[in-house]
């Protein structure tokens, strides 16, 4: 293959890197609205719900800044480190949706 070329079966990576942060982006709305709806008292939610959803911000930033910095340590190509990057937030979007959407 030339040097400059697309190379159509290269795409895999960073396709899949759009498609996890797509999901992050629906995901996260899905938190922020039933965060809200527990708080305007529209469906039950834990009292340390608002503490607990500005605690795991900083976890996540500085997991994923740490992630980030170990993939590129090691050499990893920019996908790699924005996967890498992701992967927390990944984490405790699914988690919360996991858990606030659950019949209680």
């Amino acid at each position: 293959m030339a040097y400059g070329r697309l190379n159509p079966f290269g795409l895999g990576n960073p396709v899949l890197l759009w498609q996890q942060m797509a999901r992050i982006g629906w995901e996260s709305q899905m938190v922020i609205a039933m965060r809200m709806a527990g708080m305007m008292g529209m469906v039950p939610q834990d009292a340390a719900e608002p503490t607990r959803m500005v605690a795991e911000k900083a976890d996540a930033a500085s997991e994923a800044m740490f992630a980030a910095l170990k993939s590129a340590g090691r050499g990893d190509r920019a996908d790699q480190v924005m996967a890498a990057a992701l992967r927390p937030y990944r984490r405790r979007t699914k988690a919360n949706v996991r858990r606030l959407t659950k019949k209680t």
